[in-house]
């Protein structure tokens, strides 16, 4: 368990180093390991989103809404991914559901 929280700790510091593709590379034999981790799938997410794989943050924030449903931000980041793709009309429900859930547009 220290060696993931070790892990989960050396991957934030590279995304806020603003080096999310690198956080992502090390993220990933984890999100393997946890799928249930909410933490780190949602970290995850926000590495591919800022490194601009968005069709794995796409499938990856799905996850998160999957594991979280009642998470207004999960919501919110996958409208906002299906919209950076230019999927407007996919993107709408789930940010009606953030808004609904009292969501905030902070990411």
């Amino acid at each position: 368990m220290e060696q993931l929280f070790e892990t989960y700790e050396r991957a934030r510091l590279y995304f806020e180093m603003r080096d999310p593709a690198e956080a992502a590379r090390i993220l990933e034999p984890l999100a393997e390991e946890q799928p249930g981790n909410r933490s780190v799938i949602e970290l995850l997410g926000r590495a591919y989103y800022h490194s601009a794989q968005l069709s794995r943050a796409e499938a990856t924030f799905r996850r998160l809404v999957e594991l979280d449903p009642c998470n207004a931000w999960a919501h919110e980041v996958l409208a906002r991914t299906l919209e950076r793709q230019s999927r407007a009309d996919e993107a709408a429900p789930f940010r009606k559901l953030a808004l609904a859930m009292g969501g905030k547009t902070a990411f």
